[in-house]
């Protein structure tokens, strides 16, 4: 099991923007070889940013990787340009194997 985490964060007074983006796209996941889930998490706030993390579960990293050089993963991410006004930095990805 492989798990991909990437963490947002998003300027205050556009949390619903994001999520909003988050909830009407079309992610094509369900079409990939592997996936298994996939969560948006919303973490604490402060002044300066609230913290979303986007967490997915995959068969293996293989699979994982296999989606980032996909048609898929290239048509998922096509608008992702377009709302980055409301990103403070972009976004930290970590990627996580299943030891236990």
């Amino acid at each position: 099991m492989y798990i991909a985490m990437n963490r947002f964060k998003i300027r205050p007074g556009h949390e619903e923007d994001f999520l909003e983006v988050w909830r009407n796209r079309d992610s094509y996941l369900d079409t990939v070889p592997g996936f298994k889930e996939f969560n948006m998490l919303r973490g604490p706030s402060n002044e300066e940013y609230s913290l979303f993390v986007s967490h997915s579960i995959w068969g293996s990293k293989e699979d994982f990787e296999n989606w980032t050089r996909s048609e898929a993963f290239r048509k998922a991410h096509a608008g992702a340009r377009s709302s980055k006004d409301m990103y403070l930095t972009s976004p930290n990805f970590e990627g996580f194997e299943a030891c236990l």
